[in-house]
């Protein structure tokens, strides 16, 4: 459906919906047509679709299985000349529109319609995983190639790489790290898209049209979200040992945490409460069970975790 003639605006609706499965992050995915990796999206009718939000839940429920619970909108994106978003066939002449929408969820059941799945985000992003060994060389040599000649360049590339000693890795600005990767032709979607580019084989995985833009934006958003509000909870089950809160927020920064900063943190917040009962599935010593807390005194207002890294 498209909006303002023959020349009009054809708007989809894509949803980054993240859990922690087996202590990995996960993101919600389907196929497009020619098989490529791709968030549930569709496209938005003004005639028959109320809302955006309910033409998302039903996009969702249709393509994966998946019934989202709360969903909040992320960005809308149009940029022209990325080949994105492509999400259903039209006329050229269309401008084309992505509305994205985050949504966190405990409850990562397996999806059965074809080609859904749930795939880890850190394959999508490997750089984004700095547990074992920090950014690939080869990804920092290429990113410093294409930096160097220019110093605005090498500024923003030290900004969001982190590429001098004194620079400090900040684990939110995916959407920035992705951006560069793309402008410097490092990514298989600027080859896609027409950009002078030469993809490096460093095992990430691509997606169709603006889907892996998008998905940066919302894991962006997630990592910048933990330090300031409880979202990490929405992603634990109603009980959790501390060990499993930790290895959560560590899958979703990409970072290793200091283990009794991180304890201690989060005793400091007030969001967890002892349940009495301790675990017997960790294989290991049985730990003991806290839930999520949230006092009528916070009014919604709780705060974030403190993410003490391991530098």
């Amino acid at each position: 459906m498209s909006w303002g003639g023959e020349h009009g605006v054809r708007i989809s609706l894509s949803a980054v919906v993240m859990a922690v499965r087996e202590g990995r992050l996960c993101v919600l995915t389907t196929e497009d047509a020619d098989g490529e990796l791709a968030l549930p999206s569709g496209p938005f009718d003004p005639a028959q679709d109320r809302t955006f939000e309910r033409a998302l839940r039903a996009f969702v429920t249709a393509q994966t299985g998946f019934g989202l619970g709360f969903v909040e909108q992320l960005y809308t994106f149009g940029d022209a000349g990325r080949g994105a978003p492509r999400a259903t066939p039209g006329p050229d002449l269309r401008r084309e529109i992505s509305v994205g929408y985050l949504a966190l969820t405990a409850d990562a059941v397996d999806v059965a319609p074809p080609g859904a799945r749930w795939t880890a985000v850190l394959d999508i992003f490997p750089w984004e995983d700095r547990r074992q060994s920090g950014t690939p060389g080869a990804l920092l040599a290429a990113v410093q190639a294409w930096a160097a000649p220019e110093p605005r360049r090498l500024a923003r590339g030290d900004s969001v790489f982190a590429l001098s000693p004194a620079a400090r890795w900040d684990e939110g600005s995916v959407l920035e790290r992705y951006e560069l990767l793309y402008e410097a032709g490092l990514v298989a979607e600027a080859l896609r898209d027409g950009v002078d580019a030469c993809p490096l084989a460093l095992g990430d995985r691509s997606m169709t049209s603006d889907h892996r833009r998008i998905l940066a934006t919302g894991l962006g958003r997630l990592r910048s979200k933990l330090r300031y509000r409880p979202v990490l909870f929405e992603l634990m089950p109603p009980t959790f040992t501390l060990s499993t809160l930790q290895a959560a927020a560590e899958a979703v920064v990409g970072l290793n945490l200091h283990k009794q900063n991180f304890r201690r943190g989060v005793e400091r917040t007030g969001l967890v409460a002892a349940t009495g009962l301790m675990s017997t599935g960790t294989g290991g010593r049985p730990a003991e069970l806290f839930r999520f807390t949230a006092t009528e005194a916070q009014d919604g207002q709780a705060p974030g975790l403190a993410l003490p890294a391991l530098r």
